[in-house]
C-alpha cells in the first residue's frame, strides 16, 4: 500500500508540474522567435590572457582583453537568461587601437587579440550546441585609418574622394563622404564590390554563422545591397541580415526594405523607449503609435531589431541615474516592454546589471560579472516568457488602456491571449478594463503571481508603483479541474490495482 501512495504522489507531482508546450512548438522557427545579446568582444569578458597584448584597461581607448574564449565561457551564462543568439561586434583584424572592430585592415583574418580562427569556429559551434545563432557585424562602408591600400597604386579607384560629410540630406553626399575622417570604399568599383562579398560569403562557408548585423546601411548604394544580400543568401538559406539605417525617420529605413535585408534597427522606436522609461510618469503613447505605423508601413515589422542601447549611445541605466531614479526599476520596466512588444529584442552587454556609462567610449566599459541578482533572475523570466507565449513573438498587439505612465495591452496568437501592465508612475494604480479581454475567465500573473477574475463584466488590475506584470488570460479555474480531474483518475486506477492484487493473492490461497 505504501508503494502505491508514493506512486499517487509522484504521479501527482508530475501533472501539478507539467508544462505545456508553446504554441508554435511545432512551427519552424522565425526570426522574430530569437532574443539577442550584443557583445562589444574586447569588452565582455577575458578568457585568455595570452593574447592581451599591452592591453590597458586604463585607457578606454585601448584594448582591455576581451576575447572569443571569454564569449565560450559566458554562453551558459547567456543561456540561462533566456538568450537564443549573439550578435558580436566585428571581429576581422583591425588597425591600430581598434579595440570595437570597426577599423577592419584585413577581412580575412580575426583579430589576435581576440584569438585565433580555430578559436572562433569553436564559440560558433559551442554556441549552436546550445542552440544559438552567431550574428557577426560585418563592415562594407570602409577601412581602418591608415589602411595600406591607401597608398597603393592599384587601388586609388577603390575609394571615394577624401571629403567630409557635407550635407546629411544629400544620399550621394551622405554615400561618398569619409564618414569620422575613415577612407570611404567605392562599392561602385566592380573590384571592390566583388572583394567584399567574396569576403562576406567565405566567413559564412568557413565559420557556419548564422548572419550579419550591416553597419552603416545608408553610407552605401542600395543597388550594392540588394546584390550583397542576394549572394550571401545563396550560401546558406537562413542567414539573416538586419541592417543599421541611423535614422529617427522610419520612412528613410524603409527605402531599404526591397534591398534583400530582412531586418532592420528600429531608431525611432528607441528614441521613445528611452523616453518613456528613462524617469516615471512618462507617457508611453508613442511606444503604441510607432507600432501600429511600423505594422503599416513595413513589409516585416516582426523583424524589426528594438533595443534600449548600443555601443553608440549612452547607456540607458545612465539616462535613469541622471533622472534621478533607480536605474534597476528603470530598466526592468523597459525590458518588459521590449521582451513583450512586437520585434526582435536586443540586450547589450551589461544591462542585466543596470551598467552605468555616457557617451562613447564611456559606455564601452569592461563588463561587471558582480552580477545584480534580482535584475537577472527578473531578465530570465522575460527570456522565458517570450520562449513559452507564442504570442509574445507572433501575437497582434492592441492597447487596452494607458494613461501618463500606466498602459495594458494585450497579444493574441491563434487561442492564445497575454495581457502586459506596466507601471512606470510613482504611485500604485488600479486599472478597470471593462472591453477589449472575453468576459468570465481570469488572469493568471507570471511574472510576480496572483490572479485577477472577471466578475461577469469586468477585470480589475492593480500594481504598485514601478511594477510590471504579465498575464495568461485562462479559462477561470480551468488548471485547477485538471489537476483534480486527474488526480481522482490516478487515485481509482491506483485503488484498482490494488483490489486486483489482493484479489489475485486470495485465489492463491
Amino acid at each position: 500500500m505504501k508503494k502505491c501512495i508514493v506512486l499517487f504522489v509522484l504521479t501527482l507531482l508530475l501533472i501539478t508540474n507539467f508544462k505545456f508546450q508553446p504554441v508554435h512548438a511545432n512551427e519552424e522557427r522565425k526570426m522574430q522567435d530569437e532574443t539577442i545579446y550584443m557583445i562589444m568582444v574586447d569588452r565582455f569578458n577575458n578568457g585568455d590572457v595570452r593574447n592581451d597584448n599591452e592591453a590597458n584597461s586604463n585607457d578606454p581607448l585601448a584594448y582591455h582583453g576581451g576575447d572569443f574564449k571569454g564569449v565560450i565561457d559566458k554562453l551558459d551564462y547567456l543561456k540561462e537568461m533566456g538568450f537564443t543568439a549573439i550578435w558580436l561586434t566585428p571581429i576581422f583584424e583591425n588597425t591600430e587601437k581598434g579595440y570595437h572592430g570597426y577599423w577592419i585592415n584585413d577581412f580575412y583574418k580575426t583579430n589576435d587579440h581576440f584569438g585565433t580562427m580555430e578559436e572562433f569556429k569553436t564559440l560558433v559551434k559551442e554556441a549552436h550546441d546550445r542552440d544559438m545563432k552567431v550574428i557577426l557585424d560585418f563592415v562594407v562602408n570602409h577601412v581602418g585609418p591608415n589602411h595600406e591600400w591607401l597608398s597603393d597604386s592599384s587601388k586609388q579607384d577603390w575609394f571615394h574622394e577624401k571629403k567630409p560629410i557635407s550635407n546629411w540630406n544629400d544620399p550621394n553626399v551622405v554615400e561618398n563622404g569619409w564618414l569620422y575622417d575613415l577612407p570611404d570604399l567605392n562599392q561602385d568599383n566592380p573590384e571592390v564590390r566583388k572583394y567584399l562579398i567574396d569576403a562576406a560569403k567565405w566567413w559564412i562557408n568557413e565559420t557556419d554563422i548564422d548572419g550579419y548585423r550591416l553597419d552603416t546601411v545608408k553610407h552605401v548604394p542600395k543597388d550594392f545591397w540588394t546584390e550583397f544580400s542576394a549572394a550571401v543568401k545563396s550560401e546558406k538559406d537562413s542567414f539573416f541580415l538586419i541592417g543599421e539605417v541611423w535614422h529617427d525617420n522610419p520612412n528613410v529605413i524603409i527605402g531599404y526594405q526591397d534591398t534583400g535585408i530582412d531586418g532592420f534597427l528600429d531608431f525611432s522606436q528607441n528614441d521613445s523607449l528611452r523616453t518613456a522609461f528613462e524617469k516615471t510618469d512618462q507617457s508611453l503613447g508613442w511606444l503604441f503609435s510607432n507600432n501600429d505605423r511600423n505594422q503599416k508601413t513595413f513589409d516585416r515589422p516582426e523583424k524589426l531589431g528594438q533595443f534600449l542601447d548600443t555601443h553608440d549611445i549612452p547607456r540607458f541605466a545612465h539616462l535613469a541615474i541622471n533622472n534621478n531614479q533607480d536605474p534597476v526599476t528603470q530598466v526592468k520596466q523597459g525590458l518588459t516592454f521590449l521582451y513583450t512588444a512586437p520585434g526582435i529584442p536586443i540586450v547589450y552587454y551589461g544591462t542585466e546589471n543596470a551598467m552605468d556609462g555616457g557617451n562613447d567610449p564611456d559606455n564601452r566599459r569592461m563588463m561587471e560579472f558582480n552580477s545584480n541578482d534580482d535584475l537577472i533572475n527578473y531578465l530570465s523570466k522575460l527570456g522565458k516568457l517570450r520562449q513559452d507565449l507564442s504570442s509574445l513573438t507572433r501575437g497582434n498587439m492592441e492597447l487596452l488602456y494607458e494613461e501618463e505612465g500606466m498602459a495594458v495591452f494585450k497579444r493574441t496568437y491563434q487561442a492564445e491571449t497575454v495581457v502586459v501592465a506596466i507601471n512606470n508612475t510613482s504611485e500604485s494604480q488600479k486599472v478597470v478594463l471593462t472591453e477589449g479581454l472575453e468576459k468570465g475567465k481570469e488572469l493568471i500573473g507570471l511574472l510576480n503571481g496572483g490572479n485577477f477574475k472577471s466578475d461577469g463584466k469586468q477585470y480589475s488590475i492593480e500594481l504598485k508603483s514601478g511594477q510590471s506584470e504579465i498575464y495568461e488570460l485562462r479559462n477561470r479555474g480551468g488548471i485547477t479541474w485538471i489537476y483534480i480531474a486527474g488526480s481522482i483518475v490516478i487515485l481509482f486506477a491506483v485503488s484498482l490495482y490494488v483490489w486486483i492484487k489482493k484479489r489475485k493473492k486470495q485465489n492463491v490461497n
